[in-house]
């Protein structure tokens, strides 16, 4: 039997463990517990993501901002009801719930404080959506006004997928599509970006 202490003390990846994406401010305010039905699926999937998608983010730009990770069916459910930004639990793109057995997705809702400053400077959303894409090998991602935000998801097979609420809003890139912008051009959209996982940790 998994205790609520110990599986949020698993660790995910070299930088995240389970217990950042358990934290939910719905699951808090409305006192619904925020716990897989199945732990190990919920693990072993948010074991590849942070492996895949979110390691990659923290050593290259530093710290990366958990804003909603995790989400159980009965919370998920909740809160599509209650209207507070959870999408239906059997919507295809619903990427928070890591434990359903015959939906294997893993995502969180996430935010990068390094591309959030320039953000609030002006800078264009599309230049962190197309490094992504250049980069990393996701799922679909969802970009939020406030923050930049982005829901980021891993998949065993990936939609590629870009969507967006920033102006210009709608879809970035179709599942299958080839991107509207040739590599060159989307290169010299982040030029000025940190190097690829280029900083050193401690080994």
């Amino acid at each position: 039997m998994w205790s609520l202490e110990t599986l949020g003390r698993e660790r995910l990846s070299r930088h995240f463990w389970m217990r950042e994406f358990l934290c939910s401010e719905i699951g808090n305010l409305h006192e619904i517990s925020n716990i897989p039905d199945n732990p190990d699926l919920a693990l072993d999937r948010g074991r590849v993501f942070a492996t895949t998608l979110l390691d990659p983010l923290e050593e290259t730009f530093g710290r990366v901002f958990v804003r909603s990770g995790y989400r159980s069916a009965r919370l998920n459910a909740y809160g599509n009801a209650q209207g507070l930004n959870c999408a239906r639990n059997d919507y295809p793109l619903e990427c928070h719930i890591w434990d359903l057995p015959d939906r294997p997705v893993a995502g969180a809702s996430i935010v990068i404080p390094w591309f959030a400053d320039r953000y609030a400077q002006g800078r264009d959303w599309r230049d962190l959506a197309w490094w992504l894409h250049d980069h990393l090998d996701y799922s679909e991602i969802w970009f939020f006004p406030k923050l930049c935000a982005f829901n980021i998801a891993w998949r065993p097979e990936p939609l590629r997928r870009i969507d967006s609420y920033i102006a210009p809003k709608g879809g970035l890139l179709k599942p299958g599509a080839l991107p509207a912008e040739p590599p060159e051009v989307r290169a010299a959209r982040y030029d000025d970006f940190p190097p690829f996982r280029g900083i050193a940790f401690p080994g």
